[in-house]
């Protein structure tokens, strides 16, 4: 009612609606009526004192709401007992007009609902760590820069790493937020602080989560061989709760609204530059506003001396992944496929890259290895992983077909070469026929058979084949003689020249 004493006060002064408008105290109608019914109260007389609050509540309380109040009054403990089961609110006003005979509007329901609700304020608990004991991670989005190739915007993300305890922090511009760059940020922010902290803790991203869970999330595989080699336990925060991890959601918006404003980021390599030096020249510098300290110097006077010394060897950086083996015997990674054993065939198999080889794993044993391929469409292929008979068929290629006819005679080296002398049928699996037909006839058997076939001029495969089929290739061969050419032709073709002496 403090609003209303404030308004008396300004129609006392002689102030019309209007101006009591203008000055957002309350609208000119129901100014008007404040000021009819203080005409009759005799309240803009200027020796009445103010009226106290209580009675300007009896004067201008909601008569309306106190009305549809009290027709809910006999129906307030079945109403109470009903919210208590969970029933909601428009369930609750049809029963009472169904079956109690209530009246009323459903906001007379509705408002009596707003009373029962637990108005207790939200609370929180801050979160205290110990140097050394946590550091938070985060990723942001970053500046956008120009492709040099398309002149297009590309899109980059920052990630942050903030110890808990000194507020420490170190900052990457990334392109992408894939497992590999989550890990090499990880290194690189480890390699920064030269140490390593006793937690880390996460947001849910699938880089580092593949299950969100709030009692037994699931870490990805890559993640948690990266945390069992620089020896730090992984916390990840409830779903959908990132307030768990404020500070270095601070430090996301600290970098982002200070950092990356008013600057030319021309690369993403030199605004890193920039960013380090940034780092350790303001961030590292300020006053933070809850420790009230600089950062840098609570790291370099305590926190740097607890944090856990760094591996002698630097884990690998592994990425798992779960990929399937088609029914080629290849894995696609990346738009590069690489051979597997092909009794894997159509089985999810788990392949774990490093920076130069490629492992694949049923399980927990090895089944391939190749060197790590980049181009996409490369391929790299162990004939090995080929069931026999691919292997044979992939074995005998031209140059076997040669070798092995060499070996026969040169009959049939002379049949072999007339098939892959065919300009239009590439005849490998003839020549390849050709040849195991040494097992069922033997070598010389094959050898004249072919020779009978160059003679009657068909080195094809069906002609060798029939000539062995019949046992024709002991039969002497018979020797044609050609004739001259002017005695073959007759001149009586179809397309013969007429006589000249036909047009004289």
């Amino acid at each position: 009612m403090y609003q209303y004493q404030h308004v008396l006060h300004r129609m006392r002064l002689g102030d019309s609606d209007r101006q009591i408008q203008k000055a957002g105290l309350m609208g000119r109608r129901k100014a008007a009526t404040v000021r009819q019914k203080a005409r009759e109260q005799g309240w803009l007389d200027p020796a009445c004192p103010i009226p106290q609050e209580a009675d300007l509540q009896a004067t201008f309380g909601s008569q309306s709401a106190a009305t549809a109040m009290s027709k809910l009054e006999p129906h307030k403990e079945r109403v109470a007992r009903w919210y208590a089961q969970g029933i909601q609110g428009s369930t609750i006003h049809n029963a009472l007009r169904r079956d109690h005979g209530f009246t009323g509007a459903y906001s007379c329901v509705r408002r009596y609902l707003k009373t029962l609700k637990n108005k207790e304020p939200k609370t929180t608990v801050r979160l205290i760590f110990k140097p050394g004991e946590s550091a938070q991670v985060d990723f942001g989005k970053g500046p956008d820069f120009n492709d040099p190739h398309t002149g297009s915007p590309v899109k980059s993300w920052i990630f942050v790493m903030t110890l808990a305890w000194s507020r420490h922090m170190y900052a990457e511009i990334v392109p992408d937020q894939t497992i590999e760059t989550w890990l090499g940020c990880h290194r690189r922010a480890f390699e920064f602080f030269n140490g390593v902290p006793t937690q880390v803790r996460i947001d849910n991203l699938k880089s580092a989560i593949t299950s969100a869970s709030y009692y037994e999330p699931k870490v990805q595989r890559s993640y948690e061989d990266l945390a069992l080699g620089y020896g730090f336990k992984i916390d990840p925060c409830p779903v959908q709760d990132p307030q768990k991890k404020g500070r270095v959601e601070s430090g996301v918006k600290y970098v982002k609204n200070t950092f990356v404003p008013l600057r030319r980021h021309r690369s993403m390599a030199e605004s890193n530059r920039q960013l380090l030096v940034w780092i350790m020249d303001v961030a590292g510098n300020r006053i933070h506003g809850t420790t009230h300290e600089k950062p840098l110097e609570r790291f370099e006077h305590t926190e740097r001396f607890v944090l856990q010394p760094l591996p002698a060897i630097a884990p690998e950086l592994a990425v798992w992944q779960q990929c399937k083996l088609h029914g080629d015997c290849h894995i696609c990674l990346k738009k590069c496929f690489y051979s597997a054993p092909y009794i894997y065939a159509n089985q999810t198999l788990w392949v774990k890259t490093l920076e130069k080889t490629v492992a694949i794993y049923k399980d927990h044993q090895l089944v391939a290895a190749h060197p790590r391929l980049f181009k996409p469409g490369q391929q790299s292929t162990n004939k090995d992983h080929y069931p026999p008979e691919a292997q044979a068929y992939l074995m005998r290629d031209p140059q076997w077909c040669v070798a092995q006819a060499e070996k026969i005679g040169p009959s049939c080296r002379a049949v072999i070469d007339a098939l892959f002398a065919d300009r239009v049928l590439h005849n490998l699996r003839a020549a390849q026929g050709l040849i195991s037909l040494k097992k069922a006839y033997g070598a010389k058997s094959l050898e004249l058979a072919c020779k009978r076939a160059v003679a009657y001029l068909s080195p094809t495969y069906r002609t060798v084949k029939s000539i062995l089929k019949q046992g024709l290739e002991q039969e002497p061969i018979e020797t044609q003689t050609q004739l001259p050419l002017d005695e073959v032709y007759t001149g009586k073709g179809k397309h013969t020249r007429p006589p000249t002496d036909m047009f004289q």
